[in-house]
């Protein structure tokens, strides 16, 4: 076995269909690298760092995604995602104030420091709405309020939550929208392709069972796609995308470690995800 470091590493956990497919891309393509499970990762500040100088960060959960990227980056690692883009992308807030900034098309959006102050902010946004934790994924914890009184009755139980986190309140108003909503994947840069998201409720997460169909990408969602990873600095991303009953696109959510399974079986041989991932790596690890 090579004894010298690999240049090139996967961090992650828990090795799905997605980290598979990447490993398997970079198989491919002749790329030596190693997969890196930050359970047993450490960084001593009093150590020079011996491990790979590359990272594609695959981490699922968003603290140790975070805290493994800016560890790794203290110790001079490039990561990809970066630590501050996983900070943005990973907090829905730091996601709307970034796409704010940029300047792009978002829902209204209002973030409340009590569960007080967040009826009055849906007083001024109007109903219906949707109440979401500042952190997670897959629609989980995310609530459709449709008047005071079902949010009243919402908020009573996020204010009885554990986590201080969770009492700051991140509110939305709810885009009316047709039965499907649009992930693109961004990739250095680049969109690669997009699908509708079709679900029997109103959330569309593909986890919650919704169905990725194949959406050939037009140039303005492209723009707009790439436009939103630019916004929040990832290098790799899924960008959410609404259109409403008049075609008007917003942006909903960037996500920095994508899962892209349904994608990739939407999309079949039109494009091979992994491989994208695996040659954008590659090239950043030549530069």
């Amino acid at each position: 076995m090579d004894s010298v470091a690999p240049h090139l590493a996967v961090l992650a956990s828990r090795v799905r269909f997605e980290e598979k497919s990447i490993m398997g891309a970079l198989e491919r393509r002749g790329a030596r690298f190693e997969h890196l499970d930050p359970r047993s990762l450490f960084v001593a500040d009093d150590s020079a760092w011996t491990g790979p100088t590359l990272v594609l960060n695959r981490e699922v959960g968003h603290f140790r995604a975070l805290y493994a990227a800016s560890a790794l980056e203290s110790a001079g690692v490039t990561v990809l995602n970066s630590a501050a883009a996983t900070h943005l992308s990973g907090d829905k807030w730091h996601t709307s104030a970034a796409l704010l900034k940029s300047g792009l098309p978002t829902p209204r959006t209002a973030l409340a420091m009590t569960s007080e102050a967040a009826l009055e902010a849906l007083d001024e946004i109007g109903y219906p709405a949707v109440v979401k934790p500042l952190v997670g994924s897959w629609g989980r914890l995310v609530t459709r309020v449709t008047d005071r009184a079902v949010a009243t009755a919402v908020l009573e139980h996020v204010a009885a939550l554990p986590s201080p986190q969770s009492h700051v309140v991140y509110l939305q108003e709810q885009v009316p929208k047709a039965d499907r909503d649009l992930r693109v994947l961004v990739v250095g840069g680049e969109a690669l392709g997009a699908t509708y998201r079709r679900g029997e409720e109103w959330r569309t997460n593909v986890a919650r069972g919704a169905v990725s169909e194949y959406c050939p990408l037009g140039p303005v969602h492209a723009k707009l796609a790439v436009a939103a990873a630019e916004a929040v600095g990832t290098d790799i991303a899924g960008v959410d995308l609404i259109e409403d009953v008049d075609g008007h696109l917003t942006v909903l959510e960037v996500n920095d470690r994508v899962e892209f399974r349904g994608f990739q079986e939407a999309h079949g041989s039109r494009v091979d995800v992994a491989d994208a991932i695996a040659a954008h790596l590659i090239a950043r690890g030549e530069t």
